[in-house]
């Protein structure tokens, strides 16, 4: 099953049961109708997107085995989807297709390349999630979820349920990625989200999302509050001002890289897929390695996430790096 290109490693028939680390990446894939310019009298072209839907393609561009599990729908746009997915190598057989549309954003642009984002979810492909495996990938080593797939119905249950039956079996892996405008009720979601932080070995969290979830808290205080309840890893991240990361034992803050910004779209989601092929370059996929993480071990796996989140800053869309174009940035 396994191959190399390019000096990476690359996987063939995920479901062969050959001892390769699988991550499922449960969630969403949706198009992007993202602005060509700051101000929209220039048009909209249609990217592919969505949060965990990145994540797998970062996850497989920096030479790791990822599948997404989500739906993606059967028209020309879910098309697209599938198409982007598997030509990165993310393995499509947790993927369950649908009559419902694609789910769409409308992404604006500030001048500074900052994202504004429109969400047109209503009776689409996001707004429901397959409950993926067991068995039909032998070697599933972590699941990863959040974005929409936490907010909407009936997606949000059947990713609790999920992370619930997997829990203490592999790794999970959280990145709330709130998007306050399609949030019903505020109690309930914060009620879930932390059922799910409790879930959770690693949870990568933005301060912009801490600010929206806990007003006037400062973020540290929160990760803190969260490694109390179950996470082995909490990462804060603050764009351009790097990132913290806390085990009970550790504290590291890493800067970010100084990069001309094209925009921001996928960022965050590259952050988490850099942190999470770090852990499965090096053998950590599990929590009780994730727990042991020596300060060195947390500086290098943050640095390489961030290096892989500002290479993405620097091209339009959510266009992750590969391997060899962090490493090489790094030296």
């Amino acid at each position: 099953g396994l191959r190399r290109v390019d000096g990476l490693r690359r996987v063939d028939g995920l479901r062969r049961g050959d001892g390769v680390p699988v991550i499922v990446v449960l969630g969403e894939a949706l198009v992007d109708l993202v602005a060509v310019a700051p101000g929209a009298a220039a048009g909209y072209r249609a990217l592919a997107g969505g949060g965990p839907m990145n994540t797998a393609v970062g996850l497989a561009r920096l030479g790791s085995a990822a599948a997404f599990a989500g739906r993606l729908s059967t028209d020309a746009f879910g098309a697209l989807l599938a198409a982007h997915l598997a030509g990165d190598g993310v393995d499509l057989g947790q993927a369950a297709r649908t009559e419902l549309p694609t789910t769409l954003a409308v992404v604006d642009l500030g001048p500074g390349g900052d994202a504004a984002y429109t969400f047109y979810t209503e009776g689409t492909s996001a707004s429901d999630v397959a409950s993926p495996f067991p068995g039909a990938l032998a070697d599933v080593t972590a699941v990863h979820t959040g974005s929409l797939a936490i907010a909407l119905e009936p997606s949000a249950t059947t990713v609790e349920a999920v992370l619930a039956r997997e829990r203490g079996r592999r790794l999970i892996s959280l990145d709330p990625n709130v998007r306050p405008a399609l949030i019903g009720d505020r109690d309930t979601y914060l009620a879930r989200l932390d059922r799910l932080v409790a879930a959770a070995d690693v949870v990568k969290v933005s301060v912009e999302d801490l600010a929206w979830l806990h007003p006037g808290v400062a973020a540290e205080d929160v990760a803190s509050a969260w490694l109390d309840r179950g996470p082995a890893l909490v990462v804060v991240t603050a764009g351009e001002h790097g990132a913290v990361g806390r085990t009970a034992a550790e504290r590291v803050v890493v800067p970010a890289l100084d990069v001309d910004v094209v925009d921001t779209i996928g960022a965050g989601d590259t952050f988490t897929a850099g942190l999470l092929a770090w852990l499965d370059h090096e053998d950590r996929l599990e929590r009780a390695a994730v727990v042991s993480l020596t300060a060195d071990d947390l500086e290098r796996a943050l640095a390489f996430a961030a290096t892989a989140a500002a290479l993405t800053c620097t091209r339009a869309g959510a266009d992750p790096p590969r391997r060899a174009e962090v490493e090489a940035r790094l030296g």
